[in-house]
Formats: structure tokens, C-alpha cells, sequence
């Protein structure tokens, strides 16, 4: 699969999601990391939607691995998506017959658009309202990156499901 999106070089997570950022630089097909600062300045430039989005996943990442950081702000700011991050932001649909690393894909929506979901015949067993995993257990549809659908409580939550989904494929 060609990735279409901003992470590191060698990712072990991506979260997949159906829209980019609404500025020309974005709406190329190619993969790179982000640059220092890159992420404030998206915020600066298209407002709280994308900001959300970055602190959300900044969020979930410290949560799963600190990468000796201080606070999710400063994995934010100082590593996600850049340069060595395991991270990744595809704006690519994924590739559902091969899918490595472990993946997320944002809301219950582009969950349905990709045919995943039971109201287009795919195969996603729904954890609780929000959260769901393929049959295989290869990915996993969570709530839409924002502070509404994805409370802090729910990124606990997440955190359990993801670490629960790696566990089942060891």
C-alpha cells in the first residue's frame, strides 16, 4: 500500500481518516514526516478542527508509549508525526486485505464508506457504542478525533482495546 499522509519513516501505528487538512500543501499524494512546528501551524492556519485532531491523537500517543516525554503536549509538539515517530495520519483509504501496523480508522462514517461496517455488509464486531474491531481483529474503528466523541475517558478506553488487540495477534 502507497501511504498518502504526514508520520515517520517506518510507522507501528496509523489512524487512518477520511478528510486532510484543508491547505494546498495537503492535498498532494505523497507520504513525509511533519516538521517541528508544522502542527501549530495547521492549527494557526484552519482552527480548531485540525487542532483537536493533533491533540486527540497527541493524547492517545502518549497514553500508549510517552516516548520519554514530559506530557502529551510536548509528544505533540516536539515528536508525533515527525521525523523517527511511530506514528502515522494516512489520508488514504486503507488497504483491507493487507493491513500492518496496527491501524485505527476514524468514525463510524468512513467506516461505512469503506463497506466495514453491518449497514454495508462488513464484518466489524461492535465493542460498545463507538469502538468496534474486524472479525480478524486487524484494525480498529474508533470515534472521530475530537473532544465530544473521543473523551478522555474513551481514549482509556481505546488505550485497553488497542493493547487488547495487539495481544490477540501474538
Amino acid at each position: 500500500m502507497q501511504k498518502v499522509g504526514l508520520g515517520g519513516t517506518s510507522p507501528r501505528f496509523c489512524v487512518f481518516i477520511a478528510n486532510r487538512p484543508p491547505l494546498d500543501e495537503y492535498q498532494h499524494d505523497i507520504y513525509r514526516p511533519m516538521r517541528p512546528g508544522e502542527i501549530a501551524d495547521i492549527a494557526r492556519q484552519t482552527g480548531n478542527h485540525w487542532r483537536k485532531i493533533f491533540n486527540v491523537y497527541a493524547k492517545l500517543a502518549y497514553l500508549l508509549d510517552n516516548d520519554h516525554c514530559r506530557s502529551w503536549q510536548q509528544l505533540r509538539d516536539e515528536k508525533l508525526l515527525q521525523e523517527g515517530s511511530h506514528y502515522a495520519l494516512l489520508f488514504n483509504a486503507p488497504d483491507l486485505k493487507n493491513r500492518s501496523p496496527q491501524s485505527l480508522i476514524l468514525g463510524k462514517g468512513y467506516a461505512d464508506n469503506l463497506g466495514l461496517t453491518a449497514e454495508s455488509g462488513g464484518p466489524l464486531d461492535w465493542d460498545m457504542p463507538g469502538f468496534a474491531l474486524d472479525a480478524r481483529a486487524d484494525f480498529i474503528v474508533c470515534p472521530y478525533f475530537d473532544y465530544r466523541q473521543l473523551s478522555n475517558i474513551k481514549l482509556l478506553y481505546l488505550k485497553d482495546l488497542i493493547a487488547r488487540n495487539q495481544m490477540l495477534k501474538k
